[in-house]
């Protein structure tokens, strides 16, 4: 299965990509992380500090040069199979890779990092035996034409704010723009009895995560979001969106 996570800048889907994951790894699948967000967080979300943070395969200026080049030529389809162990880093069982921003990826840009990074992705998402879970950068502008258009699901994450969900509409409908209409709403930080407005074109609410008192107190110490106590909620959520994606 491989899914992309999307929705306005913290809404919690680095949260929900990470508890998606862990929840998928103690399922023994083989999972992979994908940081495709200029943020950065999904390594600090797993635990780890930004010394242990593998570099973003954007900052490798000799390794984009020797696959796709610069100036006049660049190889649009770099050989990418050795770069995905290479620069990945085990974490907690999981294989996290961090990419950086994959903006306009798909949208024609012929810039050397971003053939790479497409290239990168492509990959790991064509690969058969593993989940992919892409943490893709904030806001609409990522979802141009190419690789991500090409994931099994989408999961959009929104607070039950007007921002958020108009954020997660224009989001579902330039993903259904290209075909990819598998697609659930997780409603962070709002009741068990909310309901959107009628009046929004958004994708069918898969989970609503309540507000976490143990996820705000252990983030005032630490920017991981695994280990907390409420491990029971959390596997039932993430077991309602992967059931809603059909994974």
């Amino acid at each position: 299965m491989k899914i992309a996570v999307a929705g306005k800048g913290g809404v919690g889907k680095t949260t929900m990509t990470v508890w998606l994951g862990e929840h998928l790894s103690r399922q023994g699948k083989d999972v992979w992380l994908v940081d495709a967000d200029t943020a950065l967080s999904l390594g600090p979300a797993l635990g780890l500090s930004d010394s242990e943070v593998p570099t973003p395969l954007v900052q490798h200026k000799d390794l984009i040069q020797e696959r796709v080049g610069t100036g006049g030529f660049i190889n649009m389809n770099p050989q990418v199979d050795d770069l995905v162990t290479r620069l990945s880093k085990e974490v907690r069982g999981m294989h996290l890779l961090v990419m950086g921003t994959i903006a306009g990826a798909g949208g024609g840009c012929g810039c050397a990092p971003n053939a790479l990074l497409k290239a990168m992705l492509a990959h790991l998402i064509l690969r058969k035996s593993e989940c992919v879970l892409v943490d893709l950068e904030a806001g609409v502008e990522h979802l141009g034409r190419g690789t991500i258009s090409s994931v099994d699901g989408l999961v959009i994450v929104s607070e039950p704010s007007i921002r958020g969900l108009r954020t997660a509409s224009q989001i579902g409908g330039l993903a259904r723009d290209l075909r990819l209409t598998n697609q659930a709403l997780v409603l962070n930080r709002c009741s068990e009895t909310y309901t959107p407005p009628a009046d929004m074109d958004l994708p069918p609410v898969a989970a609503r995560v309540p507000y976490l008192e143990s996820l705000a107190a252990q983030q005032q110490e630490t920017s991981s979001v695994l280990d907390l106590p409420d491990r029971e909620v959390i596997d039932g959520l993430c077991a309602s969106v992967l059931e809603r994606l059909g994974a």
